[in-house]
């Protein structure tokens, strides 16, 4: 395959809310300096205060997944230069945002207030409130965005597939700009009762990808958003540009509902894609942002994924997980690591994987065990990387960014 003449798609603000704080560069620093910020086997966002960045009545009419949008797209517009005016037509900017379970706060309180209390005491925001659509459309509200306004929803790949569907929606002219990213709040008692009953938590309450000794993922919350920009305009109301959004690639398994196919088949053609769409071969990789779970199936399928795509390359590069310091978060996931990916690249610096200590067979790439360390790029030109997502349902995204 080659690369479509298309339009180039580029980032020019970043904004996040992690467990690691708030703001994009909170957790590129954190995460560089091997910072965890598990609290008794869960990654909170233990710093958010909504009355912080919201009035109480923004605060009382969103959920808290809305909430940790909400507030990373207000950095992330500050950051384009957005916060005064948008620089572009209203019906010219869309807003596509990623998340795995919506509002399930709103849903399962609502729920114990109708079983106990009965349904004339349930709220009448609690529909608004719990739609999976209530991030985007807060965030069009908010910013008055008005071209293509809706969420993606595809487990732990919604991240990825936001960020990737919003650069198809500038370079087919659908939109001028779009903000996008994925947000998730599901640290609830169902949450946690349903994944830990299908053995996918960390029952220590310990992340650690790819090492020997992993037992399941550690859950976590937070969002990110990125504002994506056509190239030319961009440029041309002289945007301070971070990234180009070089290349996008999604598949399906179409093996299981929630385990990932051993060989990475699927995952490994989304990174090839990812590759062919940016132009770009796997000598041109300079590091790649694993899903990295910390689930037995996942890291040795993601592993072989990368093997097959990269081939003698995959040995060369290194590869580290965000989760390792944050945990997983869900549907939020693909944006928080594509946004930790950008300053990553930005700085040349490749982060590490928190808790590896112990190697298995076949799990022998470069995982960064526990210290950054400078990023050694293949070439003098700008520094690229690869940011992967996975998620239950077979749903496969990759994405090759470019620092600027």
């Amino acid at each position: 395959m080659q690369r479509r003449d298309l339009p180039d798609v580029v980032v020019t603000g970043i904004g996040a809310v992690t467990p690691l704080g708030v703001g994009a560069r909170t957790l590129h620093e954190r995460w560089t300096a091997g910072t965890s910020a598990f609290r008794d086997g869960e990654a909170p966002c233990a710093d958010f205060e909504p009355t912080d960045h919201l009035s109480a009545r923004e605060a009382r009419r969103a959920d808290r997944f809305t909430q940790f949008g909400v507030v990373a797209s207000d950095e992330a517009l500050r950051d384009a230069g957005w916060a005064d005016e948008l620089p572009y037509d209203p019906f010219r900017i869309g807003c596509v945002l990623g998340t795995g379970i919506g509002g399930i706060g709103t849903l399962e309180g609502n729920h114990d207030t109708l079983r106990d209390s009965g349904p004339r005491n349930v709220s009448p925001l609690a529909i608004p409130l719990m739609m999976s659509n209530a991030g985007s459309a807060a965030l069009s509200l908010r910013h008055g965005l008005k071209g293509p306004i809706f969420s993606v929803v595809s487990a732990c790949a919604a991240g990825g597939h936001a960020v990737g569907t919003a650069m198809r929606a500038i370079q087919c002219g659908d939109a001028q700009a779009v903000v996008t990213g994925g947000s998730e709040a599901a640290l609830t008692p169902l949450s946690r009762a349903s994944f830990a009953s299908m053995s996918a938590l960390s029952p220590t309450g310990v992340s650690r990808p790819f090492d020997n000794r992993r037992d399941g993922f550690v859950m976590g919350e937070g969002a990110a958003v990125l504002v994506l920009e056509d190239g030319e305009s961009a440029r041309a109301r002289g945007a301070n540009i971070l990234a180009t959004v070089r290349g996008y690639g999604a598949t399906g398994d179409a093996h299981h509902i929630t385990a990932p196919e051993a060989q990475g088949s699927g995952g490994a053609r989304a990174i090839m894609l990812a590759m062919a769409d940016a132009g770009l071969t796997a000598a041109d990789i300079d590091y790649v942002n694993a899903h990295g779970t910390s689930t037995q199936l996942n890291d040795r399928s993601e592993t072989a994924a990368l093997k097959t795509a990269l081939g003698d390359y995959a040995h060369k590069i290194p590869v580290s997980s965000t989760k390792s310091a944050i945990g997983h978060l869900l549907g939020a996931a693909g944006a928080v690591e594509a946004v930790a990916t950008i300053l990553a690249l930005r700085d040349r610096i490749a982060p590490p994987t928190l808790g590896y200590e112990e190697p298995e067979d076949g799990l022998d790439l470069d995982y960064v065990p526990n210290k950054a360390r400078q990023m050694q790029t293949a070439s003098d030109e700008c520094a690229v990387a690869l940011s992967n997502s996975f998620g239950f349902g077979g749903h496969n995204v990759t994405l090759c960014l470019e620092a600027a």
